[in-house]
């Protein structure tokens, strides 16, 4: 609910149709997709108290896990570029974050989802499984791992190389950016404009923590480490609470979401 109050917020409102909001709008889409691949299967399941799912049932949830949760984490690479450009480049940043560039660079993130997504239900599910009866909410890669028969290293770097292309690569870029932004910063004058300028990070830097600091947690720890309670705690926190911290974060910390808020509150309460 709240990811689509933020989405149509943005796009009602002719102050927040920048670059940056684009992106917020996006990111509010992704959550809104996210969720409905995750949240109506552990519905069916606590409501009926099985946790059955079907071999084909399986490999549409993974695709579409995969598919939006990787075009998420290149989108919050995508936004420290353009947090990057408006900090490091304020005087060109109109040119270089024009239409075409940040439309591309959302093009990129479904595109580069969509890659991931295919390569690694296609893979997954080509391998013999010894039964498909998942202890977890939904076909998590690690639980589903576990069902393997025979020799499971080879799915294992699978997965590993999986996780650095979608998680590691665009955290690469994200720090990249935050560096620059940090000298950037440190350079100005006063400390009002640091302050104005690191404002409007926070809201981006604390998503990045939550989603990324949660999902690597899962993927990029050693097997000898895993731990079903653990992982389903994890996966519980980055597949459905981030994505309902998101808009609230969005919305709570930054002035023109609130403004923008309050005058269509205002715009329904006098019709």
């Amino acid at each position: 609910m709240a990811n689509r109050v933020i989405a149509l917020i943005i796009n009602g409102d002719n102050i927040l149709h920048t670059p940056m909001y684009f992106f917020v709008s996006q990111l509010s889409f992704l959550d809104i997709c996210y969720l409905s691949v995750i949240v109506p299967k552990i519905l069916e399941n606590l409501i009926t108290g099985t946790i059955g799912i079907s071999n084909k049932g399986c490999a549409m949830q993974m695709f579409f896990f995969l598919f939006f949760g990787v075009a998420e984490y290149f989108l919050l690479a995508a936004m420290s570029f353009d947090r990057y450009v408006a900090i490091c480049y304020p005087l060109h940043y109109a040119i270089i974050m024009n239409s075409r560039v940040y439309k591309s660079l959302v093009a990129v993130t479904y595109a580069c989802g969509t890659a991931v997504g295919l390569v690694h239900t296609i893979i997954t599910f080509s391998l013999p499984f010894c039964g498909l009866t998942i202890n977890h909410f939904f076909c998590e890669i690690q639980p589903l791992l576990e069902l393997l028969c025979g020799n499971t290293s080879p799915s294992e770097i699978q997965v590993i190389v999986v996780a650095v292309i979608a998680i590691v690569s665009p955290f690469l870029l994200i720090i990249y950016s935050y560096i620059r932004i940090i000298f950037t910063i440190l350079n100005k004058s006063s400390a009002e404009s640091q302050q104005k300028a690191f404002s409007t990070c926070s809201s981006h830097f604390l998503v990045v923590t939550l989603f990324y600091g949660t999902a690597s947690s899962t993927y990029l720890r050693p097997k000898s480490s895993y731990s079903t309670s653990v992982d389903k705690l994890l996966s519980t926190f980055y597949t459905v609470v981030t994505p309902l911290l998101n808009p609230i974060i969005y919305s709570l910390r930054n002035e023109e979401v609130k403004g923008a808020l309050r005058k269509r509150w205002r715009k329904i309460i006098f019709v």
